[in-house]
């Protein structure tokens, strides 16, 4: 069976866009399906948010040395500090490192009245 969660995640709010500046990462608990997850939000210089589950797809530890503090290369690429993959942003792709080519899981998010949220934007 199809069961639909009550809460409609479009509507869960996980932070304020003023809170995350351009080219910068900040990592935020939600639920997903249910599900505690862990999520690194990246707002690009052109303003575009990007969220991905924090988790290295290598070794499945999570990217953060500490909770939401990141080690960032000089050319701005995500390292993994625990094994060195280095994730190219925003696209989340692995260009060096154990799990080369492999990719970040995106979560879909959208900004709507001045908040970073969940899911999709609602077609218009």
């Amino acid at each position: 069976k199809g069961v639909s969660s009550s809460l409609n995640e479009a509507e869960i709010s996980l932070m304020a866009l003023e809170a995350l500046q351009p080219d910068a990462l900040a990592e935020i608990e939600a639920s997903i399906e249910g599900e505690a997850a862990s999520l690194i939000l990246y707002r690009d210089a052109q303003g575009g948010v990007h969220a991905f589950r924090n988790i290295c797809p290598h070794a499945g530890r999570r990217l953060d040395y500490a909770p939401g503090k990141f080690v960032r290369t000089k050319g701005g690429e995500l390292l993994c500090a625990v094994h060195g993959a280095t994730f190219s942003l925003p696209a989340g792709v692995c260009v060096a490192g154990p799990c080369r080519g492999e990719c970040l899981c995106a979560v879909a998010v959208h900004v709507a009245e001045g908040q970073i949220r969940l899911g999709e934007a609602d077609a218009q």
